[in-house]
C-alpha cells in the first residue's frame, strides 16, 4: 500500500472512531437568527426595501455552532454555558435537544438576554438570498463573581472527567474565560487531555491549553503585527504563539488561503483550502475547524492528521450558506474524493 493510501485510510479510521469519543465544550452560546423576506417594493417613507416576511430560523451559533458540529461528526458532546430566560434561549435549547445533545450543563439565567445575532435576508421567491443587515443583541458579559459561574465550573469538571478532550469557545460573553479555565483545571480533571482553544479577543490570557486554532486576523491583533502575504512573518508568528502559550500544536486558519499547522520541533504544515476557493459563506467556519480538529485529537490523531481533517471540514462548510455543520459522512466522502483526485 502506498503512503498516500495509508494516510487516507488512517484519516478515515479516525473519523469512524468519532462515535467513541466524548468532548466537553465550555462555550459562549449564541443564537443565530435568520429572517428571510421576499422583496415587495421600495418604501415611500425612506429609500429602503419593504420585505414580506416569509421565513425565520434560529440555530446555535458561536460556541453553540462548535457543539453542533461535534454532534454532526458523531461525537458525544457535552456543552457547558449559559442562555437567557427568553425565547431565543428556549429555541437554542430546542435545537440542541433535537440533536440529542444533553443540556444539563447549560444554565438558564433569569433576567439575562441570550446573545442573538439576527441576519435579515432579502430576495425573490426563486433567487438567492442576500444578507442586507445584521442586528446583534449582546448582554453585558456575566460578572466574574456571578453565582451561576460556579455551576459552570462544577459541570465542566464533572463532564471533563468523563471526556477525551476539552474545548473552549470564547466569544467574549463571559461563559468561557481564562479565570473559569483556571478554576476548572485546578482539580486536574484536564490532565493528559487535549485542551483546545478558540478565543476571539484574549488568546494570550489563557494558560493550560494544549492547542489553539485562531484565524490570521486574531493572530495579528494578539501579537500586534501585520502578516499580509509574508509567509516568513506567518511562520514566526506561529512559532511565537507556540512558545508564549506553551502549546503542543497550533493551527492558523487563513480563509481562502487554507491553513498552517505548527507543533514543537517540526516544520510548519501548509495546506491550501480544500475544494473551491470561491467561498459561499464563512459564517461559523472557525467553529467547524476547531470542532473537527478537537474530535480528531480526542480520537488519538497527531497534529498533521487532525489538521488535514479540519481542513477538509472547513472547505466543505464554507460552501454552505448560513451557520452550518459538517457531517461524519461528508467528511468521509471528502477523504475519498481527495484520495481519488491526488492518486490519479
Amino acid at each position: 500500500m502506498t503512503r498516500h493510501l495509508k494516510d487516507t485510510e488512517h484519516w478515515k479510521k479516525i473519523v469512524q472512531s468519532f462515535a467513541n469519543v466524548s468532548v466537553t465544550v465550555l462555550a459562549d452560546l449564541v443564537a443565530d437568527e435568520f429572517i428571510f423576506g421576499e422583496i415587495a417594493r421600495v418604501s415611500r417613507e425612506a429609500p429602503v426595501l419593504i420585505l414580506k416576511h416569509r421565513e425565520r430560523t434560529v440555530v446555535p451559533g458561536g460556541g453553540g455552532n462548535a457543539v453542533m458540529n461535534l454532534a454532526s461528526l458523531g461525537v458525544n458532546v457535552l456543552p457547558v454555558g449559559v442562555v437567557g430566560d427568553d425565547e431565543t434561549g428556549s429555541l437554542l435549547l430546542e435545537r440542541l435537544h433535537e440533536k440529542k445533545i444533553p443540556t444539563s450543563g447549560i444554565e438558564r439565567v433569569k433576567h439575562h438576554t441570550t446573545t442573538t445575532k439576527s441576519r435579515i435576508l432579502a430576495g425573490m421567491s426563486h433567487t438567492s438570498r442576500q444578507q442586507v443587515v445584521r442586528l446583534d443583541r449582546e448582554p453585558e458579559p456575566l460578572d466574574e463573581l456571578h453565582p451561576v459561574l460556579l455551576n459552570l465550573v462544577n459541570a465542566a469538571r464533572e463532564y471533563a472527567s468523563a471526556s477525551d478532550a476539552f474545548l473552549i469557545s470564547d466569544y467574549g460573553y463571559g461563559a468561557a474565560t481564562p479565570r473559569l479555565l483556571n478554576f476548572i483545571k485546578s482539580n486536574r480533571c484536564l490532565a493528559n487531555k487535549p485542551v483546545t482553544l478558540d478565543s476571539r479577543y484574549r488568546m494570550l490570557d489563557y494558560e493550560g491549553a494544549t492547542a489553539a486554532t485562531p484565524n490570521e486576523p486574531e493572530v495579528e491583533e494578539a501579537l500586534g503585527i501585520k502578516i499580509g502575504h509574508d509567509n516568513q512573518k506567518l511562520f514566526c508568528a506561529g512559532e511565537r504563539l507556540i512558545k508564549e502559550l506553551a502549546l503542543e500544536s497550533l493551527v492558523i486558519t487563513r480563509g481562502r488561503h487554507g491553513m498552517v499547522a505548527f507543533e514543537k520541533d517540526a516544520p510548519p504544515l501548509v495546506l491550501p483550502i480544500y475544494g473551491s476557493d470561491q467561498v459561499v459563506d464563512v459564517t461559523g467556519a472557525g467553529d467547524t475547524v476547531i470542532a473537527t480538529f478537537t474530535a480528531a485529537l480526542a480520537a488519538g490523531a497527531d497534529t498533521a492528521s487532525a489538521t488535514r481533517l479540519a481542513n477538509f471540514a472547513g472547505g466543505i462548510v464554507v460552501m454552505k450558506r448560513g451557520t452550518a455543520t459538517v457531517s461524519n459522512q461528508e467528511l468521509l466522502a471528502a477523504i475519498d474524493q481527495y484520495s481519488a483526485t491526488t492518486s490519479s
